[in-house]
């Protein structure tokens, strides 16, 4: 047990060796073209098994002074030497761009969009692009100087979600050797909280639906006449009525509700840090679907009652961010 913790400590201090390594090689950039120094290529297995192969028939070769033995021996040296030029040449010289991440809930898979591009009119064969744990994709410059590539990558909690170091490999032409990169193209995916349905906060209940016509005492339109009450303004009366012999009615003037719901954070109280973000994310989708206006109050953030696909961005984000370096606090 102790030679297996100790293991496992001396691999993971080489895997941040290596990461602060590469990190100084390939720094972090929106904008990366490759060249020598953030290209690495090495033998394939099948190039491996071909290289003791070449190995084989040049032992051979030397053992019984066969010329054949010997052309076949050069002939596949040479072929391996080629194929090394044209492996490395299928990635040097490519630009990937970052491009964006759309933001999603925990439990699904952010969309990353990542542009590729050659330079002058190289072309580039069977390019695969994935990041760890998402999907993958191949690709192929030949009569066009650039692609954007879509990967899908599971994320985690709410917050800003880091997808790793883009890989970027090459077997092309004959699969002898492996040619990749690792690129950190500084591109985050904004995970929202998790939506959790819980029961309206105050404020957002309304007995009277937002576009209910109401009475009211102005002048604003026209809503129809009912029976005269003692203290109705004289200008309200029917008059007209009363001249035709109809008992008294008075005009009535309405306007139409209007009630915009305040989302706030002290409106769940009795809940921890991460439900109430929950349970308010639920309340902003649950508003948006109504096409109700509604704002945020936050410790420190207040964003006006609005609408639209728009401003649930803006309000899902500024949940998403909510006090993550620091603590909850009341």
């Amino acid at each position: 047990m102790a030679d297996d913790r100790q293991a496992n400590g001396e691999g993971n201090g080489l895997r941040r060796h290596f990461g602060r390594w590469l990190a100084r090689r390939i720094p972090p950039a929106r904008s990366v073209t490759l060249d020598q120094r953030r290209i690495f290529i090495f033998p394939s297995l099948p190039g491996l098994f071909f290289a003791v192969l070449l190995l084989l028939i040049l032992l051979t070769a030397i053992n019984y002074q066969n010329n054949m033995a010997y052309a076949v021996a050069f002939l596949l040296a040479t072929l391996f030497v080629i194929s090394t030029l044209h492996t490395y040449a299928n990635l040097a010289g490519l630009t990937l761009h970052a491009l964006s991440a759309s933001p999603v809930f925990p439990g699904q898979r952010s969309q990353f969009r990542v542009r590729v591009q050659r330079a002058g009119k190289a072309t580039h064969y069977a390019l695969r692009l994935s990041w760890p744990q998402g999907s993958d994709s191949v690709v192929s410059l030949v009569d066009r100087d650039s692609c954007e590539v879509t990967l899908y990558v599971p994320v985690g909690a709410r917050g800003w979600f880091n997808p790793g170091r883009l890989l970027l490999e090459s077997r092309y032409p004959l699969g002898l050797l492996r040619c990749w990169t690792w690129l950190d193209l500084d591109l985050q995916a904004l995970v929202y909280p998790r939506p959790l349905i819980t029961s309206a906060p105050p404020g957002v209940a309304s007995e009277r639906p937002e576009g209910t016509a109401v009475e009211t005492a102005g002048s604003d339109d026209f809503h129809g006449f009912r029976s005269y009450r003692q203290g109705d303004a004289l200008r309200q009366v029917h008059w007209k009525g009363v001249a035709r012999g109809h008992p008294p009615q008075s005009k009535v003037y309405g306007s139409y509700a209007s009630h915009s719901a305040w989302l706030d954070w002290e409106a769940f109280a009795d809940a921890s840090g991460e439900h109430r973000l929950s349970y308010l994310c639920y309340w902003v989708l649950a508003l948006e679907r109504r096409a109700e206006d509604y704002g945020l109050r936050l410790p420190g953030v207040e964003i006006a009652p609005d609408s639209g696909e728009a401003h649930q961005s803006r309000v899902l984000a500024a949940l998403a961010v909510f006090q993550l370096a620091g603590g909850w606090g009341k």
